[in-house]
């Protein structure tokens, strides 16, 4: 597998790396599909919001360890607004890229910048819990943020995703188009329901290939 310089360098020598003894957020965030977890810590300066130290631990691969270091590199200094605003294309780009199998990292070093701001934010009243309740739309955003490895884009840009169904039960049904002979088959099913089964309301997850 190819990988860039710069992937290379924050995997040997990551940045930010270690736990935040004075972290005021936190959150851990991770896929036992593919073995991958990321945990970040912030210091929010809490009058300027600004994010004035940072660190993180990661289990995975070489790409995880990259991706939640270069993560971390680009929130350090900015604002929890401007933070939230970073997405996984950026992060990728600022490694010169990932091998498409491997874009899925990104997503998650991003997923849990992003938690760990929403639960500063909880803690300190900034925002509250959304109780928006369990939509289609709702499914349909989350599921934007699953990759199909083989090219390192979401299965909503790949139009993948078919048919969404939300029942007043919490019952989700998803219909995913992929060929019988596809080697991630497996792996995208247990991707939709990992994702999925961590929305607020769902009760089930079915996913039919």
């Amino acid at each position: 597998m190819q990988y860039s310089q710069k992937v290379l360098d924050h995997f040997m020598k990551p940045h930010n790396l270690g736990k935040l003894e004075n972290a005021n957020a936190e959150a851990t965030e991770g896929s036992p599909a593919c073995g991958d977890q990321v945990s970040i810590w912030l210091q929010v300066n809490d009058e300027t919001q600004i994010i004035e130290d940072i660190g993180f631990l990661s289990y995975g691969c070489a790409s995880n360890i990259a991706t939640a270091s270069i993560i971390t590199d680009m929130a350090k200094g900015k604002t929890i607004d401007e933070a939230k605003a970073l997405s996984w294309k950026e992060a990728a780009e600022e490694l010169d890229g990932l091998p498409p199998v491997k874009m899925h990292c990104s997503v998650l070093a991003v997923d849990t910048l992003r938690k760990a701001i929403k639960n500063y934010e909880l803690s300190h009243k900034l925002i509250t819990e959304d109780k928006a309740g369990l939509s289609k739309e709702r499914v349909l955003a989350e599921l934007a943020t699953i990759l199909y490895p083989k090219v390192g884009e979401d299965l909503i840009s790949l139009k993948m995703v078919k048919y969404v169904g939300v029942d007043e039960n919490g019952i989700v049904t998803v219909d995913i188009d992929l060929p019988k002979f596809d080697q991630f088959r497996g792996n995208i099913a247990d991707e939709v329901k990992e994702h999925l089964e961590k929305l607020p309301d769902v009760k089930e997850v079915h996913v039919n290939l």
